[in-house]
């Protein structure tokens, strides 16, 4: 794959940045830190800038949540409630009254957790699609979704640039840096799933 990512960003420039950035916003997997270190290192030996890439890699980044943002507002709270309603909120122990509840708390909290996932792998985009059921503001979830990919951009862009030909050695700790941030918030979520169910299940016993 990331010989594939190299030759789309040498063949295209900023366009390149903006459609990969974008599409690993709507499929993790892609590695934006070979996206972002590299298009940082290209600006040391074409004519591309350091400026132009991490606007055009902000510019996806955004595209790409907004696509995931109306996913979400597609999907909506009642939708999501008829589901818990039925047979799998029954074998996960869930309520259509969970959803209600999960909406409450991102309407709440929700501008921080837009702005601070931005900076964990796979979470900074899945979390545009609970922004999108909550329906938060349009322009409160532009403008931090700008302002948290901009910082994660720019930091990227300018350690590819200053790494030059290491920009490789920078792109693997930054995905060191992503394994474990998957790992810990995988373990934080099982946690969580298992302390949730157990109190139901202690809650259903007991009446």
């Amino acid at each position: 794959m990331q010989g594939t990512i190299l030759e789309i960003l040498n063949q295209f420039g900023y366009i390149g940045v903006f459609l990969l950035i974008m599409i690993e916003n709507i499929f993790p997997p892609i590695p934006s830190e070979v996206i972002l270190t590299f298009g940082g290192f290209m600006t040391t030996y074409t004519a591309m800038d350091v400026w132009g890439v991490i606007l055009a890699a902000t510019a996806g980044s955004v595209m790409g949540a907004v696509i995931l943002y109306v996913i979400g507002r597609v999907l909506n709270t009642e939708r999501l409630e008829r589901l818990f309603d039925g047979k799998l909120g029954k074998h996960l122990h869930l309520k259509k009254g969970d959803v209600k509840r999960a909406e409450n708390w991102f309407l709440k909290r929700g501008n921080k957790a837009v702005f601070f996932c931005r900076f964990v792998p796979i979470v900074r985009s899945l979390i545009s699609i609970p922004a999108g059921v909550a329906k938060m503001k349009p322009g409160s979830f532009l403008t931090l979704t700008f302002l948290g990919t901009f910082i994660w951009n720019t930091v990227l862009v300018l350690l590819g640039k200053i790494a030059e030909n290491a920009w490789e050695t920078i792109a693997h700790y930054v995905d060191v840096y992503s394994m474990v941030a998957i790992v810990l918030l995988a373990l934080l979520a099982v946690t969580v799933i298992v302390i949730f169910v157990r109190k139901r299940c202690l809650k259903k016993d007991d009446s």
